[in-house]
């Protein structure tokens, strides 16, 4: 008799948070950046729901190499396909939205979201939103080659009139290093993460009135502690918004 109260006890709490939230799909693309994600997911649930009414999550992963040898290749579309089979995963077990934390495949979210049965969350739209809200109007941004050569961030933030300033050629080279050989296996270097913390002095001294972390696992070597310039941690934002979205009608 005890169990059974207890059981139905159970399924009020849990029939109450479907009611409350959304289910969250998480793509995974870098372990390291997707764990760190879904802890930030569960630290922003703290703040803003009730006390252990966590919303239901889900990750799903595809191996990394996969969407390493594809971006490497610049075949967006492969990656979209390999970011769209997550996401299909993920909705056959109930996730009713998704995003992915990784930055260098942003490319391709508008590409995945076609045909795709949940909707999809876009990162570098929330980041430009945050740094927009901020009045900020000169960015710069750390993270692979991909992110820092490339577009991902430069449209959201280009129509907000806000400027985006990258490392130099040689600063790209060192990050990307740090984050393929380091960060994506969880190394943390004290090394590696004053070379990081130079380039963004750098970034300063270019009139950047901020960065953004645009690899999923920078957090790891760069906290508001030790760094001079504001940071718009992309990953954070992002399981910020996803919270937001999951908790509204």
């Amino acid at each position: 008799m005890e169990y059974r109260e207890s059981s139905q006890k159970l399924d009020g709490v849990l029939e109450r948070r479907s009611d409350m939230t959304k289910q969250i799909g998480i793509v995974g693309v870098s372990p390291e950046g997707a764990s760190l994600c879904y802890q930030q997911l569960f630290r922003h649930a703290a703040v803003n729901l009730e006390p252990h009414m966590h919303p239901a999550v889900c990750v799903h992963n595809i191996p990394l190499a996969q969407y390493v040898d594809a971006v490497r290749r610049d075949d967006w579309r492969q990656v979209a396909v390999l970011m769209r089979d997550s996401a299909e995963r993920l909705a056959s077990i109930g996730a009713e939205f998704c995003f992915t934390p990784d930055n260098a495949v942003q490319h391709a979210v508008q590409l995945a979201e076609v045909s795709c049965p949940i909707p999809w969350l876009k990162m570098t739209s929330a980041v430009a939103d945050r740094i927009e809200a901020d009045s900020r109007t000169v960015i710069g941004v750390i993270g692979t080659k991909y992110v820092t050569s490339g577009s991902a961030y430069q449209t959201d933030l280009g129509v907000k009139g806000i400027k985006l300033v990258r490392p130099d050629e040689d600063d790209s080279a060192m990050l990307d290093r740090i984050i393929f050989d380091e960060l994506v296996f969880g190394i943390v270097r004290e090394e590696s993460r004053q070379l990081i913390l130079d380039v963004i002095g750098r970034l300063g001294a270019k009139g950047c009135e901020g960065v953004i972390l645009g690899c999923s696992e920078a957090p790891l070597m760069v906290t508001p502690d030790n760094c001079d310039l504001p940071i718009y941690n992309a990953s954070d934002i992002m399981a910020e918004q996803a919270i937001r979205f999951a908790m509204a009608d």
